[in-house]
């Protein structure tokens, strides 16, 4: 098999006399022969999708994307995702090639111990990377929300024809990101709301793991979009002029989100392994590497080489890409000057500042008053949302439970973009990607909220957002077996301890509505990471902080809130078994016992505490401790220790009143109180 055209046999010293398709090609076996030979030096990676989609990746980004090595962060840049994450050296070859600092040395560390280009895309690790994939159908729906954020952002900045919000959002996705649950919701999102400046190339070239798609797979994806209302049209996606001409249609394309479907062919090139699945995630070897690169006509020797003619000619392109983003803040300066009041806004959109003295401005609550905390969270939420123009979402087809529902603003929906309040439908996973894209965009502190049971449907983007760092915010109610009648299907039990093992995730399960004022603004402060509220649907009352400790304190993640001398036994808590803990305690004092009560609402705030305050809440010389959670024991003995327990639920819930599971599981005064009666009289 031959790719061949009829290319100078030394392109380094006779390119100058390349042009035209010449010069493209040039240009794309670059890619391919990067990605080769990157892969191949760290004996790991996914050359044949960077192979597959070097014509139509290079025909996107010099003659379509709108973006700037020199000022990466350009706010109306395109946003380019690689949804099809194993296939980052695509990327990191693109990034290179166009001037972004992305260097050679940088390539030559393909996957190596803290190098710049990781197996997969990450966010944070080189510019120009715009978020983490990997995770199939995960950048799919990160995509839809980066093209939404650009509509409701120019929904409310764009005046009197100055379109300084102004961009498209492309992607390319494989054959197992358009499998993915994920994408399935996030295209019918985009769909529902007419995201038409949303462009995806879809790599169709027949190949998984495992094989042809053909074992998996005989939908036709092109018209599974048309009946998502997308714009499709199906190409040969190494016809660079057939490549060009479905961008420039996709992009006039205004009503629809658009997808391309790229029939291709995975390892273009290779003599021996192209369209083998084989080529999908593992290297060619260094004799298939030297024939596939004779075989595009491209020199053998030496590796990691990019002919000098490709990088003036990228870098005249460079030139004119970061031109045109100067040009762009020349007008945003002028429209700056002339909506003093707006870009005060833009400003604090950007930057996610939370105002002075907003918890001043929060609600109150009346003492001893029973409220949910969904109630409070919903209350509060009231008021955030007219102090942080930037917050903005909703809930999968939840609001009316979860409180998620900005009662003074409108829902965003097609050709109406300036409302922040989102209906996501019955998606979790694709309202979880699509915040994430929200997120990352910038402009927005992004939420979304659903019954805790229902976080499992989501986990894999609440996952990405705390890899990546992203300041999203996640209202999770109805969180305990106190759901009562709805029975175990809607009753978490494990949920508690699944969230808290994830990495830079903050849990936070407040015990009152004033906790959960606070809890809303640790949340907002937040800005390297996201956070999971965890709320109540039954009411709890709110506790009496004059003979208790200040609600604040609860940003510390864990405090002391009742306290006696010389404490012999301390009770442990969270959320809505933190008044139970305190009546307990007072039932406890009664007859003579001295308890302190903690109220542990956020572990991983508390962990990252100085040790000496950690100690001073939880002091070694009080060894009997008894933790109290209606939720999944697992994780708890690192603060009871060994002679301490845990009252807890380890197997599913039940259907029936909560107050009737509460008696019957002993989260109840006398319950609490008869456990800690009895590890006391343990020797």
């Amino acid at each position: 098999m031959s790719d061949k055209k009829p290319l100078p046999a030394d392109p380094k010293t006779h390119g100058r006399d390349l042009s035209g398709d010449d010069l493209d090609e040039l240009a794309v076996n670059t890619i391919r022969a990067l990605a080769m030979d990157a892969v191949q030096k760290a004996n790991s990676g996914h050359p044949g999708m960077p192979m597959g989609m070097a014509d139509a990746s290079y025909v996107l980004w010099s003659r379509f994307l709108k973006h700037s090595p020199a000022t990466p962060d350009w706010p109306n840049r395109d946003r380019f995702v690689l949804s099809a994450g194993h296939g980052s050296m695509l990327l990191y070859s693109l990034l290179h090639l166009f001037g972004y600092d992305m260097q050679m040395e940088d390539l030559m560390q393909f996957r190596q111990w803290e190098s710049r280009t990781p197996g997969h895309p990450e966010y944070g690790c080189a510019p120009g990377v715009e978020t983490t994939t990997g995770p199939l159908g995960q950048g799919f729906a990160n995509g839809v929300g980066m093209a939404l954020a650009e509509r409701m952002l120019a929904a409310h900045f764009n005046r009197d024809g100055e379109q300084i919000v102004d961009h498209f959002t492309y992607a390319i996705c494989s054959d197992g990101d358009v499998m993915e649950g994920i994408s399935h919701e996030a295209a019918a999102i985009a769909g529902h709301l007419g995201l038409g400046k949303i462009v995806y190339l879809y790599d169709d070239n027949h190949i998984t793991i495992e094989g042809d798609t053909a074992l998996a797979m005989s939908e036709d994806v092109g018209h599974r979009f048309e009946a998502y209302r997308w714009h499709v049209q199906r190409i040969d996606g190494h016809d660079r002029a057939a490549v060009s001409r479905a961008i420039e249609a996709a992009r006039a394309e205004s009503e629809r989100p658009s997808i391309i479907v790229s029939r291709t062919h995975i390892a273009k090139g290779s003599p021996n392994m192209q369209d083998d699945a084989e080529a999908h995630g593992a290297p060619l070897g260094e004799d298939e590497v030297r024939l596939t690169k004779e075989n595009l006509g491209y020199p053998a020797e030496p590796l990691f080489f990019v002919p000098d003619i490709v990088r003036e000619t990228l870098a005249a392109r460079r030139a004119e890409l970061d031109a045109e983003a100067e040009a762009w803040q020349r007008r945003f300066a002028s429209w700056r000057e002339a909506n003093p009041e707006l870009a005060s806004v833009w400003d604090t959109r950007m930057s996610g500042a939370v105002p002075d003295g907003l918890a001043d401005r929060l609600p109150q609550f009346e003492i001893g008053k029973g409220i949910a905390t969904r109630n409070a969270s919903g209350e509060v939420l009231q008021v955030l949302s007219a102090e942080l123009p930037g917050l903005a979402g909703g809930s999968a087809d939840l609001h009316p439970s979860t409180k998620t529902y900005v009662k003074s603003e409108e829902a965003a929906q097609k050709d109406a973009y300036a409302g922040r309040n989102l209906h996501f439908g019955v998606r979790e996973h694709g309202m979880g990607g699509i915040l994430n894209g929200m997120a990352l965009h910038g402009g927005f502190i992004p939420y979304g909220g659903t019954f805790l049971v229902f976080s499992d449907y989501m986990r894999p983007s609440v996952r990405l957002a705390a890899l990546s760092g992203l300041q999203v915010i996640y209202v999770f109610t109805h969180d305990s077996v106190f759901l009562g009648e709805d029975g175990p299907t809607h009753e978490p039990i494990e949920h508690f301890a699944a969230l808290r093992t994830m990495p830079n995730l903050h849990v936070i399960r407040p015990a009152d509505a004033a906790e959960t004022a606070v809890a809303w603004l640790m949340a907002l402060e937040r800005k390297d990471g996201p956070t999971a509220l965890l709320l109540t649907r039954q009411n709890v009352p709110v506790l009496d902080r004059s003979k208790l400790s200040s609600a604040d304190m609860v940003r510390r993640g864990g405090y002391a809130l009742l306290d006696a001398d010389d404490p012999e036994i301390i009770l442990l808590g969270s959320g809505s078994e933190v008044h139970v803990a305190v009546e307990a305690a007072g039932l406890l004092a009664e007859e003579g016992r001295r308890v302190r009560v903690v109220n542990l609402a956020c572990w991983e705030v508390f962990d990252a505490q100085p040790e000496a305050y950690r100690q001073e809440v939880l002091p070694k010389s009080v060894k009997r401790r008894l933790a109290v959670e209606a939720g999944a024991s697992f994780g708890w003995d690192k603060y009871v220790g060994p002679k301490g327990a845990v009252l807890g639920v380890d197997r599913y819930g039940f259907s029936a009143p909560w107050k009737v599971i509460a008696e019957k599981l002993g989260f109840t005064v006398e319950g609490v109180a008869e456990r800690a009666r009895q590890l006391l009289s343990q020797s």
